[in-house]
């Protein structure tokens, strides 16, 4: 038997995105996402539907964001486009249950970890429409993945990633539990690599010289692996709690970055704020911490998802979606080509910073899709008492609890915001506990006027006969912190978003084919250069909090919903081939300080987001500069 989750998430039939949010769906699918099966080939001519293109991971990666977010939109035609390729997966389902697009004799030497990547898609389409061929689809291809890895046991992707099978198994498994699929679970396990003895015997304190490719310190599977032992424990009976929170501590201890993630420039590259994170690392360490909140019932692993939501994830996308870059740096400065023997990348080309539409590799093409719509998916989230918040963001759900139905609406523009209203409407009267999320981060909270401290489990639960409409009301209280980083540095956070100096920007487009894929506008590429200077350094940490309206594009440069403003002065910075240095060369100040606007990370394409924190010019020094007192 599986242990049951703490929480579940509901269906897009249920839940659907509001505000802020629901238009940041809406953008995702007017740019690259919602049209790459009509100019990417790696989609529109894969394998996978007919096509002589890659027949592998790519189509279920793009297939794993786009039907969720075609389903949340409520899109036709998105809708038919991602039927299509279900149809013609199922269409070429083979006899014995193989699912991958290869022949008889390729089967050995096929990485199965695109199989299991394949009935995670199927799951989520079934979610969003019960459509009734997906279970027995699933069951064949499992009972055959059970026959085939006897012989051909797993290897390279399949075997870093074992665990991601587990979540469309154990989903067969609620549904129609037979023995062998327990059976093929512990021999996933067996099978697979053993990240726990990674973390019990960590060896990666320190990012390997440059070059040194590896799948232990890739940070994607990293990434992924978070959630291993949690996904196992449901039928181990382990901690599902303890891995995860172990890797997590030495992950962000070795190669954190100040928006709460880990480096890893295509592996583990330590915590200089030049190293960049792969994007596919932000998407599916989001996901690990979707699973690990509905594994543990851990508010920590919401407050890590809204990190990288709000910070990682729209930073290293154009405000408009059709571009993305594969490495987001913190200090991000400018984003030209670099020669790669010049780059700070350890791993990776030194174009891989550049937006684009496959700036290195074309898995962060297809996989950014999945971030935006699995996050609106993991807003509120089933308790068996009633219902979960777990992502604070705009949203609606609709659904049944006791034959009562529940309409609960969190009205709110957070994290622009620092409060939300939760209202809910029954059709009768109902009991039902609502187990609303109070961020860690905040120093205290106001619920309908009355003061509270920061619950330790992260929750104020309210349990009560719901009737009619109701509202509660959550105002929190957040304060600007200056938080440590190493070389001296210091970053700045406010709640759940980091804060950024902007530095100006000039785009330069680039219109050309590679590989036989045509580059070309609005899915070109783009080199970004500074128009502004950039070497600053923090005087003092007095900030002054300034508001702005919530735009159709919430993430942009050009008009952020909110800032900090500081007292900056110029420090000695050298600029080093397309990058700053990682640290200055003196924390002196060389300029009379004045006032400049922070704004949220998530809102930049360059940026200073690590800065020095420096005594300002003296008066008479000052004074000198500018010819006497201003």
């Amino acid at each position: 038997m599986l242990k049951p989750l703490f929480f579940s998430q509901y269906t897009t039939a249920e839940l659907s995105a509001a505000g802020w949010l629901e238009r940041q769906l809406k953008i995702q699918a007017a740019g690259l996402s919602g049209n790459l099966d009509k100019v990417w080939p790696d989609v529109r001519d894969s394998k996978w539907v007919g096509g002589d293109r890659e027949g592998w991971e790519r189509v279920p990666y793009w297939l794993d964001g786009f039907i969720p977010l075609a389903w949340l939109l409520d899109d036709k035609d998105m809708q038919a486009r991602a039927a299509r390729y279900i149809d013609a997966v199922i269409a070429g389902q083979q006899p014995d249950g193989w699912l991958c697009p290869c022949s008889a004799a390729e089967r050995p030497h096929y990485d199965m970890w695109a199989f299991f990547l394949l009935c995670k898609v199927l799951v989520v389409y079934y979610d969003c429409t019960g459509d009734e061929r997906i279970e027995p689809v699933i069951y064949r291809g499992m009972r055959q993945l059970n026959r085939h890895i006897e012989r051909h046991t797993l290897f390279k992707w399949a075997a870093t990633r074992w665990y991601e099978c587990l979540i469309p198994l154990f989903w067969l498994y609620e549904r129609r539990p037979e023995p062998w699929m327990e059976d093929l679970a512990l021999k996933l396990h067996a099978q697979g690599v053993n990240f726990e003895a990674v973390f019990t015997w960590w060896r990666f304190q320190k990012p390997y010289e440059r070059g040194r490719w590896s799948q232990m310190t890739h940070v994607v599977n990293l990434a992924m692996c978070l959630k291993s032992k949690a996904l196992i424990s449901r039928l181990t009976g382990e901690d599902p709690n303890a891995f995860a929170s172990k890797a997590f501590a030495l992950l962000m201890r070795d190669h954190g970055m100040a928006v709460g993630h880990f480096t890893g420039d295509e592996c583990l590259a330590g915590t200089s704020p030049l190293q960049g994170a792969e994007l596919c690392s932000v998407v599916e360490a989001m996901y690990s911490y979707e699973w690990l909140f509905m594994l543990t019932g851990g508010s920590q692993w919401a407050e890590r998802l809204e990190s990288l939501a709000y910070n990682a994830l729209p930073a290293t996308l154009s405000p408009d979606m059709w571009t993305h870059q594969y490495d987001q740096m913190t200090n991000q400065i400018e984003c030209s080509a670099i020669s790669d023997d010049l780059s700070p990348f350890l791993t990776n080309c030194g174009e891989s910073h550049l937006f684009g539409l496959e700036p290195e590799y074309g898995c962060c093409t297809a996989n950014f899709n999945q971030g935006w719509p699995k996050f609106a998916l993991s807003t509120f989230m089933r308790a068996p008492d009633g219902v979960a918040m777990c992502a604070l963001a705009p949203s609606r759900l609709r659904t049944v609890h006791e034959d009562a139905v529940l309409e609960v609406e969190n009205i709110t523009d957070y994290p622009f915001r620092d409060d939300y209203t939760v209202r809910v409407r029954t059709d009768r009267p109902v009991v039902f506990t609502l187990h609303l999320r109070i961020p860690s981060t905040a120093k205290s909270a106001v619920v309908n006027g009355e003061t509270v401290a920061p619950p330790e489990d992260g929750f104020l639960r309210l349990r009560r006969c719901w009737s009619g409409e109701q509202s509660i009301a959550v105002s929190l209280i957040f304060e600007p912190e200056l938080t440590p980083r190493p070389q001296g540095l210091y970053c700045v956070r406010r709640g759940p978003l980091v804060f950024a100096l902007p530095v100006g920007e000039r785009w330069e487009r680039r219109e050309y084919t590679k590989s036989g894929v045509e580059r070309k506008f609005p899915y070109c590429d783009y080199q970004v250069y500074p128009t502004t200077k950039w070497n600053y350094g923090l005087v003092g940490n007095n900030f002054r909090l300034e508001r702005a309206p919530v735009g159709d594009k919430p993430f942009q440069p050009a008009a952020p919903p909110v800032s900090l403003v500081a007292d900056v002065a110029e420090v000695e910075w050298p600029y080093e081939n397309g990058c700053c240095a990682r640290a200055p060369s003196s924390t002196a100040a060389v300029s009379s300080p004045g006032p400049r606007r922070l704004i949220p990370y998530g809102c930049t394409n360059l940026r200073l987001t690590e800065m020095p924190l420096i005594d300002p010019m003296p008066a008479s020094q000052a004074a000198n500069e500018h010819g006497g007192p201003e």
